[in-house]
């Protein structure tokens, strides 16, 4: 997978600013690795805003950056490293998995995405921190999303946990509630795409959690039931992938992020990761999933051929 390194050009031309917008077209005298970038730059442009990727194969260390130096609001893809915090909890004793969580209804507010609420109106019940977990994950409650990280001791304290893993690149500073709350907020909470490949790879190493804790991760993000024509979409559908979607809302006729975020388990072994953001999109929901799905089966065909 050799061919998955961007040239030295390539990779200039992404490491601008962080409000870079457009990447350079490599030069017809750049070797055919670059040949990956044309394809994911004339994918992303059907999106009509700014789509950034990371992807990297767990077991030959081959990664591929694209326009990855931009702050892109993650939404629900924020899920994951706050699962990973809560877990971190469990492993310290401050939590444990099976214990009770306190649902009261004030919680459950509307006009937003909950099962939690759904299944549970009154509130007045008691559901244990396992049920919470993977509602967050696997289903992005958002509702269970807020209690979690109030019981984690808020975004500054899962900030601090994900930073002291040694990953930069992310910033968390609101829940659900606050980003519902007005259009900019959502920008807060931002990443690169390799940042969030860096907790994957955390995520695969078992390196931050315990193994109890770490399978229980793996199982509810495999149980994801979010996104299905993003990263799965055009893969053979007896792939398996653990992967953690976000989705906003949409503000005259812009839509500020559809992402996807994941492992998918190749034949034969090998553990690939990537991570698609989509932001400030024109393009209709398809599409824009269309592009998450188009460019993961381009970097997942890439890898079968190594």
């Amino acid at each position: 997978m050799k061919y998955l390194f961007l040239s030295a050009f390539a990779a200039a031309a992404m490491a601008t600013s962080a409000c870079q917008q457009t990447p350079k077209a490599p030069s017809a005298s750049q070797p055919a690795e670059d040949s990956i970038y044309r394809q994911i730059a004339s994918i992303a442009a059907e999106a009509g805003g700014e789509v950034g990727v990371a992807a990297l194969n767990f077991t030959t260390g081959d990664s591929l950056r694209y326009l990855d130096t931009m702050r892109y609001p993650m939404h629900s893809v924020f899920k994951f490293p706050i699962a990973m915090a809560i877990l971190h909890q469990v492993d310290e004793g401050k939590l444990q998995l099976h214990q009770p969580v306190y649902i009261n209804k004030s919680w459950l507010v509307p006009d937003t995405w909950s099962p939690l609420r759904d299944s549970f109106p009154n509130g007045d019940v008691n559901k244990p921190l396992s049920y919470l977990l993977g509602l967050m994950v696997s289903q992005s409650d958002n509702i269970a999303c807020d209690i979690l990280i109030d019981l984690a001791g808020g975004e500054a304290a899962i900030n601090d946990y994900v930073h002291g893993l040694g990953v930069q690149h992310i910033n968390i500073a609101a829940n659900e509630a606050k980003m519902a709350s007005s259009w900019d907020v959502q920008f807060t909470n931002w990443a690169y795409p390799s940042a969030i490949i860096q907790l994957l790879d955390i995520l695969n190493k078992g390196t931050a959690l315990t193994k109890t804790s770490n399978d229980f991760l793996w199982k509810i993000m495999i149980a994801t039931t979010t996104g299905p024509k993003r990263i799965k979409g055009l893969l053979p559908p007896d792939v398996v992938v653990a992967h953690k979607t976000g989705t906003s809302g949409k503000r005259d006729g812009i839509t500020s992020a559809t992402n996807d975020a994941g492992i998918i388990f190749m034949p034969g072994g090998e553990k690939l990761a990537i991570t698609v953001f989509v932001t400030n999109s024109k393009a209709d929901e398809a599409t824009r999933e269309g592009v998450i799905a188009k460019i993961t089966k381009l970097i997942y065909d890439r890898n079968l051929k190594q």
